[in-house]
């Protein structure tokens, strides 16, 4: 058998295989919700429910609200792991993203056990991307 032949099946069972491997799995080849951007944006969704009263002062000439935060954490904003800080026992996350067409970055503090404490708090949120 040619290497030209030999070639041309293997690209026949290649493009089977893909085609098998989407079939069965269809849309959860595109999950990336493992990821651990995407798991700490999937968290903010559903638990930042609290502000400091610094941040909502901060919040209230900026028109903004918490929900108008939760809504645009998963469509258009980033965690930066970078400046993101660790402790013993929580865990403060610096997002930044466009919300209602304004830049803003902003932090959030969570327990990093969730299961004692679900909730995140808004502690701090300012115009442009760094603070």
């Amino acid at each position: 058998m040619t290497f030209s032949r030999r070639l041309f099946l293997f690209g026949i069972g290649l493009g089977l295989g893909c085609l098998l491997a989407w079939a069965f799995y269809g849309k959860r080849l595109e999950n990336t919700d493992w990821m651990p951007n995407h798991r700490v944006k999937l968290r903010l969704q559903s638990t930042l429910i609290k502000a400091t009263p610094d941040a909502e002062a901060q919040l209230a000439p900026m028109n903004l609200s918490l929900a108008d935060l939760r809504q645009a954490v998963l469509d258009s904003c980033d965690v930066d792991f970078s400046d993101s800080k660790r402790s013993k026992d929580s865990l403060v996350y610096y997002v930044y993203g466009t919300v209602r067409g304004q830049q803003l970055h902003y932090m959030a503090a969570t327990l990093r056990d969730f299961r004692t404490d679900s909730t995140a708090t808004l502690t701090g949120i300012w115009p442009g991307r760094k603070h």
